[in-house]
């Protein structure tokens, strides 16, 4: 590929490389954030047959059109789209492309569903189904307190140190999207079953390649989201009439319950790590369709 100007050929590969380390470096996203967009850059690039020369609004929306015909999910389109003009913005300031075509592409919007969340009985015997002194459940009753008294995401809760629980002050630092940190508040269940596993539990599993890690996996290491997803998988497959769901639905529920219970909804915001306030707002929405299923039930005038 050559640039307008004339100046040096960049190829296909050099411009993966180059935007990888722009997305990584300069726009701090995690790992899967990069990876994906670098999967749509890829498409978009197969769709151009590997010229960037010819990436133009044209070109970008029939792209996102054989997207749409191949039956991708509304999500992914908007995913896409956001992707596409992020690259087409980084190609005009390095001189790949004389114009940024991305300025003319239109915002997709995707459909916001209504989460699936526990009910208060359903959250309250998750987290007392029976746990015996094995390391394994001590620390499956750690993780799992601490997702639904906070609502961290799993990536959150995965990368969390030991010096990260603040046992005097009962909060937890988290370090979030973009590095943001924020402190989230616990109870006293969390912080009971925290102590269960940091003295009865992570001892026996813990490894010099441990580190200062809370959780860990049997070989000692830090835990992955997988393991914590097939922990939540499983507990809540023990309760009567729970959806089943994983971290992200306990973080959910967490929302939805601070709700119910009287919480403001900028508190949750925050304790959430959301940078938007409308993307709190969803949470809402589930506390009134709970309402109204309450009502229809209850009143003889539903």
């Amino acid at each position: 590929m050559v640039r307008e100007d004339g100046a040096a050929a960049v190829t296909r590969d050099d411009v993966l490389a180059d935007f990888g380390r722009y997305l990584r470096l300069e726009r701090d996203l995690s790992p899967h954030t990069v990876r994906a967009y670098l999967t749509d850059v890829t498409s978009l690039l197969d769709h151009l047959g590997g010229e960037l020369g010819g990436l133009d609004i044209g070109a970008l929306r029939g792209w996102l059109a054989d997207q749409h015909e191949e039956g991708k999910a509304r999500a992914t389109l908007a995913r896409r789209t956001a992707c596409a003009r992020t690259f087409t913005a980084y190609c005009h300031r390095r001189g790949w492309l004389p114009t940024d075509p991305g300025l003319l592409l239109g915002t997709a919007k995707t459909a916001r569903s209504l989460p699936s969340v526990l009910d208060q009985e359903q959250a309250q015997a998750a987290m007392e189904v029976p746990a015996a002194a094995e390391p394994k459940e001590l620390r499956d009753q750690a993780l799992l307190e601490l997702l639904y008294a906070t609502g961290v995401r799993v990536s959150e809760l995965c990368a969390l140190d030991v010096d990260d629980v603040d046992r005097e002050r009962h909060v937890l630092r988290v370090l979030g999207k973009g590095r943001k940190e924020r402190s989230v508040p616990f109870g006293l269940p969390a912080l009971r079953a925290l102590d269960r596993w940091c003295i009865h539990g992570r001892p026996l599993w813990a490894r010099a390649k441990s580190g200062p890690a809370l959780f860990l996996g049997v070989r000692g290491g830090r835990i992955d989201a997988g393991t914590v997803r097939r922990v939540v998988h499983a507990r809540l497959a023990q309760v009567d009439g729970a959806p089943d769901m994983g971290p992200h639905g306990l973080r959910h529920t967490a929302a939805t319950h601070l709700l119910e219970g009287g919480a403001d909804l900028r508190s949750v915001q925050e304790l959430l790590g959301h940078a938007s306030l409308n993307t709190t707002q969803i949470y809402t929405h589930v506390s009134i369709e709970r309402l109204r299923a309450a009502y229809r039930q209850a009143h003889p005038r539903a």
